[in-house]
């Protein structure tokens, strides 16, 4: 998924967002976000993109404050903020648009560029709307290809070396024959992952491993990030149960 595509999917995932909770009481609780309200995911979200913009839009040196979309209390007694919503994402887009791909900014993990918000902010969206969705007791449909984008940028990340820095307690899961296999049934896709050596590697590739997932590419999207446990009625695991289990614990990212 290109650049382009990137800045399509932030608004058009806040359209399907705003879409999907619609008349939902902003009190709900969000599931997988213990302590937060859907209006005060909804808050996080539309700071989010206003905070991105600005960062673009200045081309920021080093990382905007951020309390206006960390802190997330606010009055969850009206509607839907809708249009406040549908105006953040478009501004981001428009924004990433007029400094293109390549223009240098911050960005963790020294890339730098706006291409890296364009797509985490795409996936970002596409992950909150999973939570508003889970706040609203409303199914979460995802495209197929959304979803593959969303698992390919999740493991890039999730594998970058310097989480051992911040965590070395991660290194627990490094270890002879630890491999992870995600097999997705509804479309042509899968991901290894490889734990064996000093670093953690992956590839989209299918290949026999010591624990096999096979779900929807959509479940595990939610499996990853935490939004759906193992096993449920749409996702099967074949072989070592227990080192998917020390997996999902130790992966946080999102």
């Amino acid at each position: 998924m290109d650049f382009a595509r990137h800045c399509t999917e932030i608004v058009a995932q806040t359209e399907r967002l705003t879409a999907d909770v619609a008349g939902a009481d902003l009190r709900s609780g969000v599931p997988s976000c213990p302590g937060w309200t859907l209006g005060a995911l909804l808050r996080h979200v539309g700071g989010g993109h206003r905070w991105a913009e600005e960062t673009v839009r200045t081309r920021a040196t080093e990382s905007l404050p951020d309390d206006f979309f960390r802190n997330v209390e606010g009055d969850d007694t009206g509607e839907v903020p809708t249009a406040w919503l549908l105006e953040g994402a478009s501004l981001l887009a428009d924004a990433l648009r007029a400094a293109g791909p390549d223009a240098e900014l911050f960005a963790p993990f020294d890339y730098d560029r706006t291409s890296f918000w364009a797509r985490r902010f795409a996936n970002e969206t596409v992950m909150h709307r999973a939570d508003a969705c889970l706040a609203a007791a409303v199914p979460f449909v995802v495209a197929t290809d959304v979803a593959e984008e969303a698992i390919d940028e999740w493991m890039e990340l999730e594998v970058l070396p310097q989480h051992f820095e911040m965590k070395p307690e991660k290194r627990e899961l490094l270890g002879a024959g630890r491999t992870l296999a995600l097999e997705a049934t509804d479309v042509d896709a899968s991901w290894f992952v490889d734990l064996t050596g000093d670093v953690i590697t992956w590839g989209r590739v299918s290949t026999p491993a010591a624990v096999t997932v096979r779900a929807p590419v959509s479940d595990l999207l939610l499996l990853i990030y935490r939004r759906l446990a193992a096993p449920s009625p749409s996702i099967r695991v074949v072989g070592d149960e227990a080192l998917l289990d020390l997996w999902l614990g130790h992966v946080a990212f999102g």
